[in-house]
């Protein structure tokens, strides 16, 4: 048992997910990238979750649990905390649903995802000073309100929402061996590793990468509990928040699914940003690009950096990077791409 449940449970789980949320996804494209390929000795791809609807992969997730609410929790309303993409997933969800919505966020949230959740009519709280406290204010209006708590991670139906990503890479490309995932709360990296493991125990290795500055849920599994860490400032301002000292889900899955864990850091954030605008075209937020940042660092490599005519044992097989985000304010990207941002 993981959490409450078999992992035949969360496997059924995550294929009842993806029945009910067709509507408000897309398939999003999978890339092979020859440059990258030829520089570390495998096939790579990317994932372009940043062209989701709602520009990231919180809308699999928001879309999974907001299917399943009663008449009567339709008619209360829902109430989130986010550092943005969640609540714009759940402002979008709730807007077709004709759910009203309230989205706690951080005062530092990224202005272009408060914006579009406004957009989404959603009522947005910003008296936070952190993420933590955002949570806790969504959670004292849920009760106050009566609506119902949309948790951003450490949900079952939230975690299924996610694993659809999961079902997607491997029809895609059903040779993948490695797929490298950001990791904050670990709904994503949960419902990943959740939708890999059921190939019979032959499926994709899947890697979390956590940035160094936003290292929560790595500090937990190391501790072996919940911990709370101070937040500090970073590209990768999404990865913020804590995993919840009551976490009933996502640790128990990450750490029974997941055995290779990376950290970056701001420099190689940074860098990976810069590389996606500039050779693949696409715009990634700090979040969504950690996956690409540990390529780039060696991180994921599996020969000596620095040392690409050195193909490694079974080099074709492919490796996935889940892009899972492409919100970010335009004076950030461009201080990143311009080389001004050196964290």
């Amino acid at each position: 048992m993981i959490g409450d449940r078999s992992l035949s449970d969360w496997r059924r789980s995550v294929s009842q997910a993806r029945e009910r949320i067709g509507e408000f996804v897309i398939p999003t494209p999978l890339v092979p990238v020859p440059t990258l390929s030829r520089a570390w000795g495998r096939e790579v791809y990317v994932k372009l979750e940043n062209l989701q609807h709602t520009g990231s992969f919180k809308i699999r997730g928001a879309a999974s649990r907001m299917t399943l609410l009663s008449a009567r929790e339709r008619a209360l309303g829902v109430v989130a905390c986010s550092s943005g993409n969640h609540g714009r997933a759940v402002s979008h969800v709730a807007r077709k649903l004709g759910i009203d919505a309230v989205i706690c966020v951080p005062a530092w949230v990224d202005p272009v995802k408060a914006d579009a959740i406004g957009a989404s009519g959603a009522r947005i709280v910003d008296e936070a000073a952190s993420y933590d406290e955002a949570d806790r204010l969504a959670r004292e209006i849920a009760t106050s309100e009566g609506r119902t708590f949309i948790h951003p991670f450490d949900d079952p139906e939230v975690i299924a929402g996610q694993g659809t990503l999961g079902l997607e890479i491997l029809e895609q490309c059903p040779e993948v061996a490695d797929v490298a995932l950001a990791l904050s709360g670990g709904g994503l990296v949960a419902g990943v590793a959740v939708a890999c493991a059921g190939a019979g125990g032959t499926g994709p290795n899947v890697i979390a990468v956590s940035a160094q500055r936003a290292r929560v849920m790595w500090e937990s599994l190391r501790a072996g509990t919940p911990i709370v860490m101070e937040e500090e400032e970073t590209l990768a301002g999404a990865l913020l928040g804590g995993i919840d000292l009551d976490n009933r889900f996502t640790l128990a899955l990450v750490r029974h699914l997941i055995s290779d864990h990376v950290l970056v850091t701001e420099h190689e954030i940074a860098n990976a940003m810069r590389l996606a605008y500039s050779a693949l075209r696409c715009v990634v937020e700090g979040a969504g690009a950690v996956p690409l940042a540990a390529l780039l660092a060696g991180k994921l490599a599996h020969h000596p950096r620095g040392d690409p005519t050195r193909p490694p044992e079974g080099a074709q097989d492919p490796l996935v990077i889940v892009l899972a985000g492409g919100n970010v304010d335009p004076t950030v990207l461009e201080s990143v791409v311009s080389g001004a941002s050196r964290p």
